[in-house]
């Protein structure tokens, strides 16, 4: 998604390919597709597909780059910059579905092909970005940039392909190109690795259950789920309790049995330590070095500094400051809340001190005592249909004036993914949604946004945008009911997928998402605001059985209790934050690290070392920091929650939820994709620099 040929950033997460060599005119990916906004084909794709499709697009990209670097002609901003957005088509094309695939829905084959491929299109880059005539060509119009009487977006194209080909070493000397490619090849192969080492061990770890009343506190649609997924993994149990990503569970809230929250709990930490083939501790240790390595020879101290120059925050020590401003009021909150949860222990005679897996079962225990609030009450009115519908929907309606229209004349790849065809307020086509929301045992934990064809008025192109959860699939017959954290996710990716479909850029390398981590996740969290305002959850939280509202006297106890466990959660988030950036603080210098000993060491130096708070993601499964793209990229969740307050309190202040303010969001941030200086852009919209308050307030912390 960066460049027109450079991989997309949610693929190089599993970077690619597949099969066995075949005729290439009867290949899917060598030409575009027919379906409308050239969606993939996903009936006519098979895996066999992907292989000589790479080769095949490889071969002509490179030609392709060759003409330009080599083009006897002077280097001009058409012959050059503009040549290089048009290039690259066919492997683009395969590069994106097979992203989607691997991420969405994976086999034994395509993830074999996976880690084949990924040295080979490590090297593939390489080759574009390491050629010295090339960025010869990019470097003499980027040093006349001011003379050549380019629009804004030309001129922000200039400097940002000279920052990406000088960031990816094209000023390094022949040797050290030559290190950093095998370093680069090395890199890509472990990263792959590491992707589907996780998720077969996140299979391997769900936890088996033969007893029922081991599962007291599961409703009886829980319960069906855990069945089904028994029989569709073939179990040796009648329940089976999978995984999810992060480190707590669902079913910690619900239950009661504590030899079995402890049983799951143990599940999901060592998931990829149990010195087995999926054990991923080995890996990251190398992957760690490597990056090590890379920024060394780069010219710089660490992996962080390296790669947070093209990123709003610039560098760690403005991460450090940033962090420094929450850890302390985080910390103090989570111990009162811990305080609060040992008491109710204690109430009880539970005889035990508060463990990781005490804590959501007992907090929701101090919730329904201070707020009288019960997540089995307010389920029954999150319909997952509903929320889509007529929340997550309506909201963009209300905002921005768009409708949706489901096409189902349109393949897809699995078939619980659904279509939408996405129209402006003029009844203009906008581009096409694909939504695949429940949990597989081939799908990748978490969510996720992405492009199947990126925007560019330069291609002709409209977006395809799709989005990824992982909720429970509920049985056959049963209702898909979430919680509101799942809501706030269906909001939170939708978020993004705004940020795609708004896409109004010439170049592809600048449209849409394409943007730096600690921007990007800042119009998906800004999105989160609307599911709980008034007019849009009025719309969508009804009873499945009834059709009623949900309660006034129940939506007041959920603002009510909004603030409720925010010590925990956002210190979950800061302990995976700070291991993200410890990790990729080493030097060359430091020695190869023990895994664990690293992680413990590191959250105390962080002063992020709480017994009963351990990080979001612990080190060995950490796939968005070894897997996704996210090194020394993880705190852009909080440093974008920032921004994304703090835009929020400009709506606030100036009507809320209208088309007006929807229109002038769309205009300054949406549409924009990276065409300007990110805190200009932010400046320009809110009126100051970002402000950390908003955020505090909304977290409970204190305001300084």
């Amino acid at each position: 998604m960066k460049t027109s040929f450079k991989l997309p950033f949610i693929v190089l997460l599993a970077i690619m390919t597949s099969c066995n060599k075949g005729d290439q005119k009867s290949n899917p990916f060598s030409v575009k597709s027919k379906l409308p906004y050239q969606a993939p084909e996903f009936d006519q794709i098979k895996d066999s597909d992907f292989k000589p499709a790479f080769e095949e697009g490889m071969k002509i990209h490179l030609e392709e780059i060759r003409k330009i670097a080599d083009n006897a002609q002077a280097p001009t901003f058409e012959n050059t910059l503009v040549a290089m957005e048009k290039s690259g088509e066919m492997l683009t094309r395969v590069n994106r579905v097979f992203g989607l695939l691997t991420g969405a829905n994976t086999n034994d084959q395509l993830q074999k092909l996976q880690e084949e491929m990924a040295p080979k299109l490590s090297a593939h880059e390489d080759a574009i970005y390491l050629n010295a005539n090339l960025f010869k060509r990019i470097e003499t119009i980027y040093n006349s940039r001011t003379s050549l009487k380019l629009d804004p977006e030309s001129l922000r194209l200039v400097e940002f392909q000279y920052q990406e080909f000088v960031l990816a070493g094209a000023k390094l000397s022949d040797e050290d190109k030559s290190k950093l490619k095998k370093l680069n090849e090395q890199e890509a192969s472990l990263s792959a690795k590491f992707s589907n080492q996780l998720l077969a061990a996140a299979k391997a770890g769900a936890l088996v259950v033969n007893d029922k009343t081991e599962l007291a506190g599961l409703s009886e649609g829980e319960l069906a789920a855990a069945s089904q997924a028994a029989k569709v993994n073939k179990a040796k149990g009648n329940w089976v309790l999978s995984l999810q990503n992060t480190t707590q569970q669902p079913s910690f809230v619900q239950l009661s049995n504590r030899t079995t929250r402890q049983k799951l709990f143990d599940a999901s930490w060592n998931r990829a330590e149990r010195n087995d083939s999926n054990d991923t501790r080995k890996t990251i240790v190398e992957i760690a070095k490597i990056r090590a390595e890379k920024a060394s020879l780069m010219g710089f101290p660490n992996y962080a500094t390296w790669k947070l120059q093209d990123q709003m925050a610039k560098s760690p020590e403005a991460v450090d400051a940033f962090f420094n401003q929450l850890v302390p009021s985080a910390t103090a909150k989570a111990k009162v809340e811990a305080a609060e949860i040992q008491t109710q222990i204690d109430k009880q005679k539970g005889g035990f001190k508060l463990e990781p897996y005490d804590w959501n079962y007992y907090a929701e225990q101090v919730r329904k005592a201070k707020y009288d609030l019960d997540e089995g009450q307010v389920k029954p009115y999150f319909e997952l249909d509903k929320v889509l519908k007529n929340g997550v929907f309506y909201a963009a309606t209300q905002l921005y004036g768009i409708t949706f229209k489901e096409r189902t004349d349109l393949p897809v790849y699995q078939k619980d993914v659904k279509v939408f065809e996405v129209f402006d307020k003029d009844n203009s086509t906008i581009g096409l949604f694909y939504c695949d929301y429940f949990k597989r045992d081939n799908k990748s934990g978490g969510a996720w946004m992405d492009n199947m064809v990126g925007q560019s008025k330069l291609l002709g192109t409209k977006p395809v945008i799709f989005n990824v959860c992982n909720f429970t699939k509920p049985a056959a017959g049963q209702p898909a009911l979430i919680s509101f954290d799942d809501v706030t996710t269906m909001f939170h990716e939708f978020g993004h997928a705004l940020h795609g479909l708004f896409a109004s850029q010439q170049y592809p390398s600048l449209s849409g998402a394409n943007v730096a981590r600690d921007f990007v996740e800042f119009p998906s969290q800004f999105n989160e605001h609307w599911a709980m305002n008034p007019k849009v959850f009025k719309n969508y939280a009804v009873h499945y059985k009834t059709g009623e509202p949900m309660p006034q006297i129940l939506v007041d106890k959920i603002k009510k209790a909004g603030g409720f466990n925010q010590g925990y959660a956002l210190t979950e988030v800061l302990a995976a934050a700070a291991l993200d950036m410890q990790w990729h603080k080493l030097t060359v210098k430091d020695p190869l690290q023990d895994a664990d000993q690293f992680e413990t060491s590191a959250l105390k130096r962080t002063h992020l070392d709480l017994s009963y708070v351990p990080p979001r993601y612990r080190s060995s499964y950490f796939l968005h920091i070894w897997g996704n793209g996210y090194a020394a990229g993880y705190y852009a969740y909080l440093w974008t929650e920032m921004l994304d307050h703090d835009a929020f309190s400009w709506f606030e202040e100036n009507g809320g939820l209208t088309l007006a303010n929807g229109q002038r969001f769309r205009d300054m941030i949406l549409s924009r994709g990276n065409t300007e200086d990110y805190g200009k852009m932010f400046r320009d919209f809110r009126g100051h620099n970002p402000s950390i308050a908003p955020m505090q307030k909304y977290r409970g912390l204190p305001v300084k």
